[in-house]
């Protein structure tokens, strides 16, 4: 059936329709705007915009305690691998005294062996290996005595030493950074 154009809009005019009725500020609208009431579609936009902030919200947060996190987890290994550095080293220590007193105590008559040769160049392997560690000597003579750093075995009338000072050390105390591995063991001018 034939329908002139005249026709044809007035029954889609009459008809349902699948355009969307526009408001006066150029919006889309399903029903008529009413003052103060707001249309599903904006409902819908700030109900997305709300749940998009609580995503970021979250996953700012999340990233903020995962950095938090590795940087703890990297101060554990630090600490952990200082403490076992600080282990062995300890252990080494005793190994280093017995070549400190063997050494003093080589008979001038056995000194250019060269077995004696070998203990000597292991003992400045061993202290060059420390050293490389970051192990330093702790030698207070003369300084004021410092608890942290000295034990005191006891007191001398030394002339030469201010009282309070290390007058002797009778053995030697090592440092391993700002950490003590030993004191030194020392008398203390009286």
């Amino acid at each position: 059936m034939h329908t002139k154009p005249d026709e044809q809009n007035q029954s889609s005019s009459t008809g349902p329709t699948n355009e969307i009725p526009v408001n006066q500020n150029g919006t889309a609208s399903d029903s008529p705007k009413v003052e103060g009431m707001q249309t599903p579609l904006e409902d819908q936009v700030k109900a997305a915009e709300a749940k998009a902030k609580e995503y970021l919200d979250g996953w700012q947060r999340e990233r903020a305690e995962f950095s938090n996190y590795r940087r703890r987890a990297e101060k554990e290994r630090e600490d952990i691998s200082q403490s076992a550095a600080v282990d062995v080293l300890g252990k080494l220590l005793p190994v280093l005294d017995d070549f400190d007193l063997a050494i003093a105590n080589i008979p001038a008559d056995k000194a250019g062996e060269e077995v004696m040769k070998g203990f000597q160049m292991i003992h400045r392997k061993l202290g060059g290996l420390l050293d490389n560690a970051g192990v330093k000597v702790i030698n207070p003579v003369g300084e004021p005595f410092d608890p942290a750093q000295h034990e005191a075995l006891g007191q001398d009338a030394a002339a030469d030493v201010p009282a309070g000072h290390v007058s002797a050390v009778l053995r030697k105390g090592y440092l391993y950074g700002t950490k003590v591995l030993r004191a030194a063991l020392v008398r203390v001018a009286g």
